[in-house]
């Protein structure tokens, strides 16, 4: 995934928003500025080139002082972004850094 186009993609509104992002983000309480911070601002923590129909990632990143997780695809033909989903990582499926996944 072109980091650098997505983040272009973002500035520029060129944002997808998926129905169950949106859905997920209301009973979250995610608001799409944060998602939108976490895709300018945060790191790329997870990628998934062969993803179809785009490459895509799992992004991290920390509005105030909350980390939040944000899926997002990007399509480079039409330089748009999708985004996918968004949530809160917790120390159930992740480690202290929120970046490492727990085994189970």
């Amino acid at each position: 995934m072109d980091r650098n186009a997505l983040k272009v993609a973002v500035k520029h509104g060129k944002i997808e928003w998926q129905r169950h992002a949106l859905e997920r983000m209301m009973e979250r309480g995610i608001s799409r500025e944060a998602v939108k911070n976490v895709l300018v601002s945060g790191e790329i923590i997870e990628d998934y080139p062969d993803d179809e129909p785009y490459p895509s990632g799992l992004f991290l990143g920390v509005v105030g002082e909350e980390p939040f997780h944000v899926v997002s695809a990007f399509d480079s033909q039409s330089g748009y972004c999708f985004v996918i989903t968004a949530y809160k990582p917790d120390m159930e499926h992740f480690e202290s850094d929120y970046k490492t996944r727990r085994r189970r």
